[in-house]
């Protein structure tokens, strides 16, 4: 069976706590027709003169956009964006982290059941505001900073758990 796109978790923590004492975290997609994580792999080919082919993975440098994002007045990840975007916030104080959660259905209509959380370090940067006459937008771009780590996440209290974590 096809996974649908609403299986697909991506939660940013709103409050930038980069302690992860007390993370708050949002779900993006309400106004988001798409959402996708670019890996951008590093990767090097090269041909000896064997003719034989050597490939070299250097890893990734993800990143995301959202785009449209509105304001919305007392939505914690829409401020914190504004604020870091009107102030021109830049380095640490644009971090924080983030969960990605892949669902599947549950049982004769019964809450959706966690595969898979990650939850990853990431800077969030806003790569513009205002907009049109359709509202205040601010779009920002995610990039993904490292330190992944498993674990299990509560759809209910939005709370990760890290593996070997109580």
């Amino acid at each position: 069976m096809k996974a649908e796109r609403k299986f697909l978790a991506h939660y940013i923590d709103s409050a930038f706590d980069t302690t992860y004492a007390a993370p708050e975290y949002v779900r993006l997609g309400k106004d988001l027709e798409e959402f996708t994580v670019e890996l951008n792999p590093d990767v090097e080919t090269a041909k000896n003169i064997l003719g034989e082919n050597s490939v070299k993975h250097n890893g990734y440098e993800a990143s995301s956009d959202a785009d449209p994002v509105y304001y919305e007045y007392d939505d914690a990840l829409t401020e914190k964006m504004m604020e870091i975007a009107m102030l021109r916030k830049s380095g640490d104080a644009c971090k924080t982290s983030y969960v990605e959660v892949l669902l599947k259905p549950g049982e004769d209509g019964a809450e959706p059941v966690v595969i898979r959380a990650v939850r990853e370090d990431v800077y969030v940067i806003p790569n513009s505001y205002g907009g049109d006459t359709t509202g205040v937008q601010v779009p920002f771009s995610v990039n993904y900073a490292g330190n992944r780590t498993e674990g299990t996440f509560d759809l209910k209290t939005k709370k990760f758990t890290a593996n070997g974590e109580a």
